[in-house]
């Protein structure tokens, strides 16, 4: 019974480290969807710091993200619990795409503008490598980042449910960033 109950309780303490781990300091994430092509592939695995949730910290401009995309609402320290893989093993994951990987456009105070089927981010047109294609915007537009919010878009641009669909994304909804493990041997 002594050899049991040293099983069970180092068993708790593993997973009770491992849901710490994925709730304040990095976890996996499946890509779904085609939006952040040609950088991110559907299905495709990456790994996200969530130091940034953690600490409240404001993303750089171009980091990839994950956010959740209902900002209508709150979010809670529950919603960080539900999300992590060892939890949606058990109870199964939530229906529907609710949480997005997306490229950093704009932050607090920032001005963007579509022109000419540009992004523009005060005033300067953005230098953007990693799109897919050319945006098609069908009417020129303006947005102000409010305090707070930032602004999303997939690379992907004409297949992104994104900033220009769903708003300005609370800081509270920024998951984390995408950890990069590329290494470069000199």
């Amino acid at each position: 019974m002594k050899e049991i109950w040293s099983w069970v309780r180092s068993l708790a303490i593993a997973l009770l480290l491992a849901l710490l781990i994925t709730i304040f300091l990095f976890q996996p994430y499946k890509v779904e969807g085609h939006s952040m092509e040609p950088t991110l592939k559907d299905n495709q695995r990456i790994y996200v710091s969530k130091l940034l949730h953690t600490f409240s910290y404001l993303p750089d401009y171009g980091d990839v993200v994950v956010i959740d995309s209902r900002v209508e609402r709150e979010r809670t320290f529950l919603d960080d619990v539900r999300e992590t893989p060892l939890v949606q093993l058990f109870t199964g994951k939530e229906e529907g795409y609710v949480l997005y990987v997306k490229r950093v456009i704009g932050k607090p105070g920032d001005v963007l503008e579509f022109k000419d089927n540009q992004v523009y981010r005060n005033g300067t047109l953005l230098e953007e490598p990693y799109i897919k294609e050319p945006m098609k915007v069908e009417a020129d537009g303006k947005w102000v980042v409010p305090e707070g919010h930032i602004f999303v878009m997939g690379d992907n641009r004409n297949n992104s449910k994104d900033s220009r669909d769903i708003g300005f994304i609370p800081l509270d909804h920024v998951l984390g960033t995408k950890i990069d493990f590329s290494f470069s041997a000199k």
